[in-house]
Order: C-alpha cells, then structure tokens, then sequence
C-alpha cells in the first residue's frame, strides 16, 4: 500500500540497492502532520546524536534516520506501539518523512533489532546526559524508582512493590534522575531486587560524579564554604540510611534532602513561623521549624511542616548552605518527578516493550535466599496466629463465670474452651521456634547461580528498553519546549498548554518542497480558536529564524498557518 519507488524497493528487497534518499512530494491535508512543528526541538535535544555512536546501514531501503524520526513521531502522537502503526495511513506518514510510505511493523522491529545489536545504548544515553546537564547545570537532583510491571512468563523476575496498585508484582526497577524541573536526565536498571541505597551508592552518585559540571565559581565555593556540597539529591524515605548519608558527604561532599524516618517526639507550636514557599502550584505560605541536628556523627538540620491537623512532618538534609524555605521547596517539590512518571505512563506508554527477549542474570550477582523468604514469611504468619490466640485467651479469662466453684455445665465449658487456646498457643509458639532455628540453617544471600534452575531470576532485554527510553526523554523535552514556548500567550498554562501541543501535533498540514529556493513548506492548519492559533503564528516565527534543515536534504523547514 501507497509503494510508488518500487523499482527502488524491489532491488534493496535483493540487496542490490543502497540507502535510498529522503525525497520530498507535495501533498495536501496530511493527518497527525502538527508533528512536524517538534522536529526542530527533537534534533536540538539530540534526537540524531546517535550517529555519534552507531554505524550506519550498509544497505537497504530506509536508514537509521527514518528509524528515530519515525519513532519520535509516533511516540509523539501518542501511537503506543509498534504494532499500532498498522492502522496509520501509510502514504501521509511516509510523505512526512521523505518516503513513499512508512516502513511495515516487521520492517520497523528489524531495524530496531539491527541497531540494538550494537549494544550502544549506554554510551549514546551518557552523551545525552552529559550534554543536558551540562546545558542545565543543575545543583540539585530528583532520585526516584519506577516498577516496569510484567505480565508476561518468557522471564523470572523478582517481585517489586507497586505504590500505584498496592501490590507486589514481578517486574523490573528503573532508578530515574530527573531536574528540579522534572526534565529527564538518564536512569539505572537494577538487575534483580537492589534497594535505592545500593543503587544510588553503586550507580548514580558516580555517574553524576562523571557528569556533572565543575565551574570556576562552584570550586572557589566550596573552597571558601566547607559546608557547600557539590551538588543535592532529593529522594524519598526508601533511601533513608544516617550512615549512607555521612559516607556520601565525607567522601564526595555531596548533600541530600529527605524526610526522616522514626520521629518520635514533638517541637513546641511556638518555633514554628510562617514562610512563603515556592512550589510547582505558585508561592504558598507554610508554618516551618528549624533545629541542628546530628546524624551518625554528620551535622545536618532538620526541617518540621506543621499542617493544620497539628501534624508535623520532619525533613532532614545535611545541605549547610541553602534557605528554610528552599529545603521545603525541594522536598514538597519532589512531585515533578512522580507526576512525570505518571504523564509517561499515560501518554508515552512508558513500559510498554518493544522486543520480548530475556538476558541472562549475573550468576554471581548476590540475591535474598526464596527459601529464607519463604519460612520468614511463614513466621510471620505463626507470630500473627499467635498474637490472635493470645487475645482470644485474654477475652476470654475476662468472660470467666461469677461462681467459679461451682459445678456447672457453663464453668466446664470455660474451662474446656481456655485449655483449647492454651494448648494453640504452645504448639504456634513451638511451630515457630522450630521454623527460626530450621531458618538459621538457611543462609540468608546466595548467589544467582545457587539458584534452582526452574526458578533462576532472569531479566528483560534492555538494549531495546533502554532505546525506546531514550527516545522517549527526547520527545518529552521537546514537547516541554514547545510548551514552556507558548506558556506566556496563556493565564491558565498549567491546564491548558499540554492540551494544546496534543492539538498541535494531531493537526492537519500541507506538505510543498520548494527544491529552487530549498524549503520545505509547512503550511499548518487553523486550531479551534484564535487565541491558539495566534500563539502558534508567533512560535512559526521564532522556529523559521533557526533555519532548521530536514535531516539528509538541503531543505531548510519553513512554516505556516493556513488563512482562516
């Protein structure tokens, strides 16, 4: 369907053929064709720095390039799936791209296979990061996890706690890195069932040690100030560890926020004054508290929020240098990154799998014992069953009858019924002595390779994961700068803007290249209101002064509305 280059087709089809050029035709009224409006901020967010580090096609019909652009355009239009791109009209999304049509989904998975057989995610993803916090030059860092939930049975996966659904679901932990902003910046997988701290400790502090920028003025700082970090992480209590964070600072100077766990006592209502913080919502007033603190022998403060119930709710970091308010700031403002797991879930279909293949765990890797868990979870049970039986024993020596002495069918039947919970008391009690000590036999690590073979952990193909990642980041910072764009045109930008850049790209476009003058003309269709379209007349401008080309033409992109 909609093949006009079939000569050319038919010889990459035998391997005669070289990678055809991208070849522009005029068309009118092409769908979904809003999305062209992004390619300029997916290639200056990098869509095309692969070519850093892949080799190109030795043959073939479609390059690399139709390969991302496609994949950006799709994720951007909010196509979840490979698979989906049967039900698109081949003709206009391959006019958009420069081809007669767009390739098959088989096509599409084997380019994706040809690529990821390089296995250079890892270092195209480091590049990205280094180039994006080096533009960003943040001091302050996001950790969170996400649970990539599986359903299938190709792979053995170690269960993970869903917060979402409240349940413990096999699957694969990704650790994210995100800015005060919620802007991607990379993520770690964990192999198996690592906690926060081993990965943060192992994985992500010496990444960012690696990646993140040192300027002049940073350096005379922190020689000036001993107590300003290199740089902040903010995560949440899964990470807590007093120790974990007096390591990170006397070995890396770097500092953290969090909330603190165990918090017994209660500071007087009267430390507490009202401070105007700066959240993603706009400037509110809280009631905050301030104390030193020590933590495992590391001086840190200690931030209190007391909330109208009375409540109060405790942070602490060991940052020496930054405001009160900023401390709750960055706390509270730990949301960005959990509603950015939540838009990629919804509308980028973040852990939806491209290639269903499995890798092969490190069988040296260290892994909790299933057969430890197993009885652990068993003693837990018995200790439940005991503690119950010891309630029903104490409700029921309450319910003793008024004449013990007395022969009565009622006092032999308390007494009966009390032997009865007494004897299920010593039998749970020796149940569960018998399980601590069959557990003590058990060793409570093993490595993977001391597994049973039939239930050996496994993981989930990564290269392809890591990829669609990738690519993913990139149309979520662009779709953002074309969002941060048209903020100012509107009151309501928080409501309205990612409304309207959906509107944008499912618009309609005319398609005309103009090889004597090199543009290619965009000619997009009017939206629902002239306030919209006025904002979109002003973001064409700003777009036309960068002289975008189409990646492989010399075609610079030019912009327009349609005249109402």
């Amino acid at each position: 369907m909609a093949a006009t280059r079939v000569e050319e087709r038919l010889r990459a089809s035998l391997g005669l053929g070289d990678i055809q050029p991208v070849l522009f035709e005029s068309c009118r009224g092409i769908s979904s064709g809003g999305v062209m409006l992004l390619l300029p901020f997916l290639l200056e967010c990098g869509l095309l720095s692969y070519r850093e580090h892949y080799r190109p096609r030795d043959g073939g019909y479609y390059n690399f390039d139709c390969l991302f652009i496609v994949m950006a355009f799709l994720y951007l239009c909010r196509v979840k799936s490979l698979e989906q791109t049967k039900h698109l009209n081949p003709g206009d999304w391959g006019k958009m791209i420069g081809y007669d049509r767009i390739p098959e989904v088989k096509k599409l998975r084997g380019l994706v296979s040809e690529i990821t057989g390089q296995e250079r995610c890892a270092a195209w993803s480091a590049d990205l990061a280094r180039q994006w916090i080096g533009r960003e030059n943040p001091g302050l860092y996001y950790v969170d996890g996400h649970v990539q939930v599986y359903h299938g049975a190709l792979a053995e996966l170690g269960k993970k706690h869903v917060s979402r659904q409240r349940l413990c679901l096999p699957g694969m932990m990704e650790y994210w890195v995100n800015s005060a902003a919620g802007m991607p910046f990379f993520f770690v997988t964990a192999e198996v069932n690592e906690r926060m701290i081993e990965m943060l400790e192992t994985e992500i502090v010496p990444r960012l040690l690696e990646l993140h920028p040192v300027s002049g003025a940073t350096r005379e700082m922190m020689e000036s100030d001993p107590g300003h970090p290199l740089f902040t992480l903010v995560f949440d209590r899964e990470a807590y560890s007093p120790a974990f964070f007096k390591r990170l600072w006397e070995k890396h100077r770097v500092a953290v926020i969090t909330y603190r766990k165990r918090v017994k006592d209660t500071w007087d209502e009267s430390h507490f004054r009202e401070l105007e913080v700066e959240t993603t919502a706009g400037p509110a007033r809280m009631r905050l508290a301030e104390q030193e603190t020590s933590m495992a022998g590391c001086p840190a403060r200690e931030v209190r929020k007391l909330s109208g119930d009375k409540h109060q709710t405790s942070i602490v970091t060991t940052n020496r240098v930054i405001a009160t308010a900023q401390i709750a700031a960055y706390m509270f403002g730990r949301w960005v990154q959990e509603n950015f797991f939540r838009y990629m879930r919804q509308e980028y279909a973040m852990d939806k799998i491209i290639q269903y293949g499995i890798d092969q765990v490190d069988g040296g890797l260290m892994v909790v014992n299933r057969e430890y868990s197993n009885i652990t979870y068993r003693v837990k049970k018995e200790r439940e069953k005991l503690s119950r039986r010891k309630a029903a024993l104490y409700n029921h020596r309450l319910l003793m009858p008024e004449h013990p002495g007395a022969r009565s069918k009622s006092m032999e039947k308390w007494t009966w019924q009390g032997s009865v919970l007494l004897q299920e008391i010593e039998d749970t009690e020796l149940e569960i002595k018998r399980l601590v000590e069959d557990r003590k036999a058990i060793p409570y690590k093993i490595p993977v390779s001391g597994m049973p073979l039939e239930s050996r952990y496994t993981k989930l193909d990564q290269e392809s994961k890591h990829l669609q990642n990738i690519v993913k980041m990139i149309c979520y910072r662009a779709e953002t700068a074309l969002a941060r764009l048209l903020e100012p045109h509107f009151s309501r930008s928080r409501d309205e803007i990612r409304a309207l850049v959906k509107s944008i790209i499912k618009g309609q476009i005319d398609l005309r290249p103009d090889h004597e003058n090199g543009k290619l003309e965009i000619t997009l269709y009017p939206l629902a209101n002239n306030r919209s379209n006025e904002a979109v007349r002003k973001i064409i401008h700003l777009l036309n002064q960068t002289r975008t080309k189409y990646p492989g033409t010399d075609l610079t992109l030019c912009y327009k509305t349609a005249t109402i």
